[in-house]
């Protein structure tokens, strides 16, 4: 349901079905003029009032709703922890020999081009688990205070 209410008269509540949209807001204005007309408003608004003046009129959310929303968002940021936790692992051991590799770039030794190609091609391996892993390190600390979340959401509720 959306709810309208107007500057000048913050006290009439006019609520159609549906989401706020340029559709409710007609509907709005409609049970606004039956108001007028039946002599129920006693303000008296200027000509060119329009939909887009109505004041939408929002809900005050909840504290169970917000607690819900809260475990529900902590249990996504743990959720992205495990997946990222997983890419980190299963590209690791690759990466790490890939990063070996790199070291003969800054020797003197001589390498060959199958050495440099095979080099190349790593560089996308350890581009993406470098890459995973810092947005595993970044999840990690988001996860903390996730975790936290559950844990209060968890507790017994005679302690």
């Amino acid at each position: 349901m959306a709810q309208y209410t107007l500057a000048q008269s913050p006290e009439i509540i006019l609520t159609v079905p549906g989401k706020d949209s340029a559709k409710a807001r007609e509907k709005a204005m409609d049970q606004l003029v039956e108001l007028m007309d039946a002599g129920k408003l006693s303000t008296e608004l200027e000509e060119g009032f329009g939909p887009q003046q109505l004041i939408e009129v929002k809900e005050p959310t909840t504290d169970s709703t917000s607690g819900e929303d809260a475990i529900t968002q902590a249990v996504q940021v743990l959720n992205n922890l495990a997946t990222l936790k997983l890419k980190v692992q299963e590209s690791r051991t690759e990466a790490l020999e890939i990063r070996k590799a790199v070291d003969v770039l800054f020797s003197d030794n001589s390498v060959t081009e199958e050495e440099i190609t095979r080099l190349k091609e790593g560089f996308k391996v350890l581009k993406n688990f470098a890459q995973a892993n810092v947005r595993y390190q970044e999840a990690r600390a988001r996860a903390e205070q996730a975790r936290q979340v559950l844990d209060e959401a968890l507790k017994s509720p005679d302690k």
